[in-house]
């Protein structure tokens, strides 16, 4: 009989193996989380100087210019009809509307059948006038 050769073989079985797996698994999540924590590190350590503001200056609006274009080519400065005898005499008037000032905003009332070549006219006047704000207005249709 061989009692002892059964055992180390029983022994042999009965051992314990390691599996590594979870140890992997475990490494992984804490490689992330590292990953994740070191890349806000980074925006922490930018030097930002921010704006300050006062409360009591008063809030500088921009002049506005209204611009109507009717559907038939007419156009109106701040509600006052004026002649379109050709670009540079269009921005004259701008300017004179603008009081000279490059920061006047220029708003386009155009009317839906109005010709393309009437607005590009405008804004052409607005390029020689110095005008760089232009906006055009709209309004809502339905519900």
């Amino acid at each position: 009989m061989n009692l002892r050769g059964r055992r180390a073989l029983r022994s042999a079985m009965d051992e314990p193996e390691i599996s590594f797996v979870p140890l992997i698994d475990v490494l992984l999540v804490v490689l992330i989380f590292f990953m994740a924590t070191t890349t806000f590190t980074r925006f922490a350590d930018l030097q930002i100087n921010l704006p300050s503001a006062q409360a009591n200056k008063p809030e500088v609006k921009p002049q506005e210019i209204h611009i109507g274009i009717t559907s038939d080519g007419r156009y109106a400065i701040d509600n006052t009809q004026q002649p379109y005898t050709d670009v540079n005499a269009f921005a004259n008037t701008l300017k004179i509307a603008s009081g000279g000032r490059s920061d006047a905003l220029l708003i386009i009332h155009a009317d839906a059948a109005s010709t393309h070549q009437a607005v590009v006219n405008v804004m052409e006047a607005a390029r020689i006038a110095k005008l760089q704000r232009i906006a055009f207005a709209t309004q809502k249709v339905g519900n």
